[in-house]
């Protein structure tokens, strides 16, 4: 026949196996797109299972909605858990405190620790006195006076002081001197020795040394405090009054106030 040869190129069969041998040339059969859950498998999770026709995939759904519900579920425990906590302790204290009564209340702590504490004896508190700086009797007395109960005697427990050399009127009368010396004059100094009562014979000997060193003290009240000679009577007056209130003698303050600088002996 003179038509054309048919050699089985048109044919369906041999256009198919053109498609696939050209399909194969493109796509190399070891360059195969990577699976979904490839890099599941290479953890070691595991295959998923194969999917019945309209059955949702529920794996990846699964593990999303178990770490929520799991967080969830650890949150709602603490709240409830604190919520107890809380609920219990002031439950309990609300119990503690109506249960209570005021009788049944506990002291104070200081008046606890008050109450604890021994009674200090008279002699004692003397003696925490005289450790701190020197007294005289009439002070002391005078200080240990509203403590005085029943069973004391306080003329005794002066005397034994005073026999103990716990107390001593002449060792008042030094530390009075040396604390007033500086800034006072022998006036205002023997006048607080006679109001502490202490001995005639002891405020003698204080006066005469004071107005040894009045002079020399005086002066240097002066210059501590104005440094130069008045210029007018009202500056006279002035410093004339301040150094009469430090209780220095109006002989003293007058040899200062003319700029006389010699020894004075007396009034």
């Amino acid at each position: 026949m003179g038509g054309p040869r048919n050699d089985g190129s048109d044919s369906p069969e041999r256009s198919a196996h053109a498609d696939l041998s050209e399909t194969s040339d493109r796509f190399d059969p070891f360059d195969r797109p990577e699976p979904f859950d490839a890099h599941d498998r290479a953890a070691g999770r595991g295959l998923r299972r194969a999917l019945l026709p309209g059955q949702p995939d529920q794996s990846a759904e699964a593990t999303y909605t178990r770490s929520s519900e799991s967080r969830g579920s650890r949150n709602s425990r603490n709240n409830s858990r604190s919520s107890l906590r809380s609920h219990g302790s002031s439950g309990s204290r609300s119990t503690s405190a109506s249960d209570q009564t005021p009788g049944d209340a506990d002291p104070a702590p200081s008046e606890a620790k008050k109450s604890q504490r021994p009674a200090r004896s008279l002699k004692g508190r003397a003696l925490g006195y005289l450790s701190r700086r020197e007294y005289s009797r009439s002070e002391l007395a005078r200080k240990l006076k509203p403590f005085v109960e029943e069973s004391d005697s306080l003329d005794t427990l002066l005397d034994t002081l005073e026999s103990e050399n716990w107390l001593s009127d002449s060792r008042f009368a030094e530390s009075l001197i040396h604390r007033r010396s500086s800034r006072l004059g022998a006036s205002r100094i023997v006048g607080e020795l006679k109001q502490h009562a202490v001995d005639r014979t002891l405020v003698d000997e204080a006066s005469a040394q004071l107005r040894e060193t009045e002079l020399a003290r005086a002066q240097a009240v002066w210059r501590k405090k104005f440094g130069q000679l008045p210029e007018t009577a009202a500056e006279r007056a002035k410093q004339a009054r301040f150094l009469a209130s430090r209780g220095f003698s109006g002989a003293t303050i007058g040899k200062i106030l003319k700029g006389i600088d010699e020894e004075w002996s007396g009034e």
